[in-house]
């Protein structure tokens, strides 16, 4: 099993690409990273954009921890994108998208991956609103993928969420997505999230990490992992008591699903109250933790 960070815990903290750097290879001993569009707005200008990310490219390059790919954080996942229902939005959706493809390859990653967004409430419980702008996400995700191709991305992961009124939202939906992307210009595949998927009050019997890495398998692209209890998306650490993951079920599940070779993620998302040294002790323990159970 392999795993490295997500850089969620780090917002709004560790902000000097030097420090957050040696922490997470000299404190943490981790040397894979996901990194997150909440420390560089996809939306800043290009010029501006383009200095930050030789900054942070070269801060981890130094410390010899390698930046894999991208994700969208808090504030991207705030809004609705693809999905929104107002044409307009949905069209900033794809060029905030394609301007997250560019962060990604500046960065000197070369997969990005997000969710695809959020429906009004409305929308979501219309059948036939839903299916609507499912297929127009479908096209945005397809011209997404060309103008990945033509710039050098080499692949684009879609998190299902744990939000009847988001898409995909279960095991079925996530299926129909990778199927219907078949095609697309460069691979579109799955971000699974340990907490998403055992989400009990949403998903009831399917809320069940093993049965959606088995059946889902061949669409895994890359994971989140985290602390949880199933009755919310925690995004605990470890250090956390009441939570349901352990190393047996983390070993057992990724290995019978044939995803050994697939990189986990550690997506820790703190409140912005919670104490600097209070979330760097969480963090230390839980990476000691994770090098001590399932290295």
């Amino acid at each position: 099993m392999k795993w490295g960070l997500n850089l969620s815990f780090a917002v709004k903290r560790w902000l000097e690409p030097e420090v957050l750097a040696a922490m997470i290879r000299r404190d943490f001993g981790v040397e894979h990273i996901q990194f997150s569009w909440d420390i560089i707005d996809p939306w800043y200008p290009a010029e501006q954009r383009g200095i930050l990310s030789e900054l942070w490219r070269k801060a981890f390059e130094a410390e010899g921890v390698k930046i894999d790919c991208t994700f969208g954080g808090n504030a991207s996942y705030a809004m609705p994108h693809l999905l929104s229902p107002l044409k307009e939005q949905r069209e900033a959706g794809l060029i905030f998208f394609k301007r997250a493809c560019d962060l990604t390859l500046e960065l000197g990653a070369d997969v990005m991956g997000t969710p695809l967004g959020g429906l009004s409430c409305r929308d979501a419980r219309d059948k036939e609103r839903r299916e609507l702008l499912y297929q127009e996400a479908l096209e945005g995700m397809r011209e997404l993928a060309s103008y990945g191709r033509e710039k050098g991305l080499k692949e684009i992961h879609i998190e299902p969420t744990p939000v009847f009124g988001e898409i995909p939202y279960n095991i079925e939906e996530s299926r129909r997505l990778m199927e219907d992307l078949k095609g697309a210009d460069i691979p579109v595949k799955l971000l699974l999230d340990w907490g998403h998927a055992l989400y009990e009050p949403l998903l009831k019997e399917e809320a069940d990490i093993e049965r959606w890495f088995k059946e889902l398998a061949p669409f895994v692209g890359s994971i989140h992992l985290q602390q949880t209890d199933g009755k919310w998306d925690r995004h605990w650490d470890f250090t956390h008591t009441g939570g349901i993951v352990t190393p047996e079920l983390m070993k057992r599940a990724t290995s019978e699903a044939g995803l050994d070779e697939i990189y986990q993620y550690l997506e820790v998302v703190t409140i912005y109250e919670d104490d600097d040294d209070h979330v760097y002790e969480g963090m230390k323990k839980t990476c000691d933790y994770l090098h001590r159970t399932i290295d």
